[in-house]
């Protein structure tokens, strides 16, 4: 059941065949709130975790700590596609490579690489995003981009299909990096199945599926548990009612960033930044009553 706010946090497992908008939508219907914010979209075709907040939470969205991002990978070789995954026309085949030859790609996709995007993306060129300029046969030279990759593990080849777990920071294309191991290895490859299981410290089994909000029967989780990876820090009530007014509060703890907490209700106050002695307010969450 539904709890009386809609200020909070919200894991959603999605579907394939539902665009991330879709699920937001579900979402608003659900809370009957019109504010919410995500921390990243999936692919139609993609599966797994999306991170919502809602209500005043979404002020939230900027502080969200989501990495590592974790995929479950499925990837055909011996073709590439004009979209890096199935949805795409192939335009190059090749004999799938060798196992020793995949595992020397895995090493150079590791690490910190500068990774170009795939040609139907939403990257802009000149004001124009590059999937537009793709489906108008326009071929846009998109510059590379600086990314993340923390690992692959579990990788299973069956055939020619390879299976993985990767482990990568905010803006990776895992399709870009299917299409890149295929390139590598001397043959082709792309991108046929997806799946999001970890972003940040959220996961895909903490979830709700999309026919269980669509019957209202998600719960929302508290905007507090949107900040697990920072001192969450109790204050009392002449500190709390500072904060509501924007006003910098005595500072108790070292770190660079707090979750700050009624300690009479244990509701998320403020999102603040260690200032000097003081905790400053940056973002005012919750009201006291």
């Amino acid at each position: 059941m539904r709890g009386e706010t809609t200020d909070g946090l919200l894991l959603v497992d999605k579907p394939a065949g539902m665009t991330s908008h879709d699920v937001v939508l579900a979402a608003r219907r659900a809370f009957g709130e019109s504010r919410i914010g995500h921390a990243g979209t999936l692919d139609p075709f993609a599966t797994g975790l999306l991170v919502l907040l809602l209500g005043r939470a979404t002020r939230l969205l900027p502080h969200l700590d989501g990495v590592p991002k974790e995929y479950e990978a499925t990837i055909a070789l011996g073709r590439e596609t004009d979209t890096d995954d199935l949805l795409g026309a192939v335009v190059a085949e090749a004999s799938p490579p060798s196992d020793t030859a995949i595992a020397d790609a895995i090493v150079q996709l590791t690490g910190a690489l500068e990774q170009v995007p795939p040609a139907y993306s939403a990257k802009r060129v000149a004001g124009r995003r590059a999937y537009q300029a793709a489906r108008a046969g326009v071929a846009l030279e998109l510059a590379p981009v600086r990314v993340e990759v923390f690992g692959w593990r579990d990788v299973v080849r069956d055939g020619d299909s390879l299976r993985a777990v990767i482990s990568c920071g905010s803006g990776t294309y895992i399709r870009a990096l299917a299409r890149d191991l295929g390139r590598l290895t001397g043959s082709a490859a792309h991108l046929t199945a997806l799946r999001r299981i970890r972003s940040g410290p959220f996961h895909v089994q903490d979830a709700v599926d999309v026919e269980t909000l669509r019957a209202g029967g998600a719960s929302l989780r508290p905007a507090l548990e949107a900040l697990p990876s920072i001192p969450h820090v109790r204050v009392g009530a002449e500190d709390a009612e500072r904060l509501l007014r924007g006003i910098a509060v005595p500072r108790t703890d070292v770190g660079a960033h707090a979750a700050l907490v009624d300690e009479r209700s244990g509701a998320l106050l403020a999102f603040a930044e260690g200032v000097g002695a003081s905790w400053q307010p940056r973002v005012v969450m919750h009201k006291v009553g």
